[in-house]
């Protein structure tokens, strides 16, 4: 079968860093080289395209259309699958990805054939199994299917990770950029988390105890990716000493020589600081870190395993051994002018070279969308503004104008004082801080407007 794997061109809501964030679609690679013997496969990035579906269908002819779904993107989804009908409706269509996992509700439409909530390589061979014959499939684990009233079995998988097939995106991969670093390339070494954190979605699609790829696996992958960055993916990578050793050895023994960006959490920057340390000597650029915020009981709140001490700690000893820091921040709907003002200063404390925010956000399926259900100022079913940018909890403290403009002013801060723009330039170079530049003042306007409405 010919089956085209799209990635839509959505709406880029403006954050605080959406510019330095357009990495390689990890997703659809997998689902490539799962189809890819048996079956003729493309991948179309609508990110990079300027070709739109319809003279994409002219000119591939797809069975199939498979395509994958982020946080915000169900209308650009749902409406890409209305174009392949309208173009063809013998055309199959799939849609995969996070909302195909939380909110597979969103995909019911006579437009859309199979929802994959997790995808595997036993649930998509038999799936296309199906398809091949021109029979319906029976009820598969994992898909919910319209021609069978979109039941599925009790099943609680989760998405298998499967060596990528970084040819099939080669055309887009000098566009692929993670955080400034461009051309950079993505890659997982583990699934699940036992941070377990309130608000966090990773864990809750893949468990919420590491589950660790074997290390042959691993090595092999950084062998055989071509770009100098590579992004590591893990909900935590610093989490295993043990694991850490092993890949510092083998970094050294090949002499391979690469730029590595990971997700970190605190507690374990705390307790394995001799192997980050000799990482940081073997490529280790930079680490995300998740400090949320400079409140102890919201800490406890979000199910933190650190404390705001131990975010001092963790800021110490890497400042100690010059390892860059992007921070991550939530702002709290129940924080005052002064909760604002405090935490500000704790950033001018925590000093990271890069610091970004978002207001906390109850995405809907979650416990914490539960909570404040009372509260939301936006009905479910309004998925684009459920973005990390927009405020969707009614403020206890102040009015919601208010609330923006003290949002407005922390943007603002971080951006004339927070974040260290020499090293920005250095790093990243004049291009990149431009677009960065762009982003933020796209990001002002979206908070001046948003004041303006409410």
């Amino acid at each position: 079968m010919k089956v085209l794997l799209v990635r839509t061109a959505r709406i880029k809501q403006a954050i605080t860093l959406g510019e330095f964030m357009y990495s390689e679609p990890l997703g659809l690679e997998m689902v490539y080289t799962l189809l890819e013997k048996d079956h003729q496969v493309e991948i179309f990035d609508m990110m990079s395209e300027e070709t739109n579906i319809e003279e994409k269908l002219k000119e591939f002819q797809p069975q199939v259309v498979g395509i994958t779904s982020l946080c915000i993107d169900v209308l650009a989804v749902n409406a890409l699958a209305k174009d392949v009908k309208k173009y063809d409706p013998s055309i199959i269509t799939l849609v995969g990805g996070t909302q195909a996992y939380f909110n597979h509700e969103a995909f019911f439409i006579d437009e859309i054939d199979h929802i994959m909530k997790f995808t595997t390589s036993k649930n998509m061979i038999e799936l296309f199994e199906y398809l091949e014959k021109g029979e319906d499939p029976t009820i598969i684990d994992g898909i919910y299917s319209r021609v069978n009233d979109y039941q599925t079995t009790n099943v609680c998988g989760r998405n298998e990770y499967i060596r990528p097939n970084r040819e099939s995106t080669a055309k887009y991969r000098h566009q692929y950029s993670y955080f400034g670093y461009r051309p950079a390339a993505i890659i997982g070494t583990a699934q699940g988390c036992s941070k377990t954190c309130g608000f966090c979605l990773r864990w809750r699609m893949e468990g919420h105890k590491e589950h660790y790829f074997p290390m042959e696996f691993v090595k092999e992958e950084i062998k055989n990716i071509k770009e100098e960055t590579i992004m590591i993916i893990d909900n935590d990578f610093l989490h295993n000493g043990e694991r850490l050793e092993e890949l510092c050895n083998f970094l050294e023994g090949e002499n391979i020589r690469k730029r590595f960006i990971c997700y970190a959490s605190v507690d374990s920057i705390i307790n394995n600081r001799k192997e980050i340390k000799r990482f940081k000597e073997l490529g280790l650029s930079a680490v995300l870190v998740g400090y949320e915020t400079f409140k102890e009981e919201e800490l406890k709140k979000y199910q933190k395993k650190s404390s705001v001490e131990d975010n001092f700690e963790a800021s110490r000893f890497l400042k100690e051994i010059k390892l860059d820091v992007w921070a991550s921040f939530m702002l709290h709907p129940d924080w005052s002018k002064e909760d604002f003002k405090s935490f500000r200063k704790y950033l001018t404390k925590l000093d990271p070279e890069i610091s970004t925010f978002s207001p906390l956000t109850p995405f809907p399926n979650l416990p914490l969308y539960g909570a404040y259900k009372e509260r939301l100022l936006v009905e479910k079913e309004n998925y684009e503004q459920w973005s990390f940018g927009q405020v969707t909890i009614r403020p206890s403290k102040m009015s919601l104008r208010r609330y923006y403009y003290e949002i407005l002013k922390t943007h603002l801060y971080i951006n004339l004082f927070g974040n260290d723009l020499i090293y920005m330039v250095k790093r990243f170079g004049l291009s990149t801080i431009l677009r960065l530049s762009k982003g933020s003042i796209k990001l002002m306007i979206r908070y001046l407007k948003l004041m303006k409405e409410k």
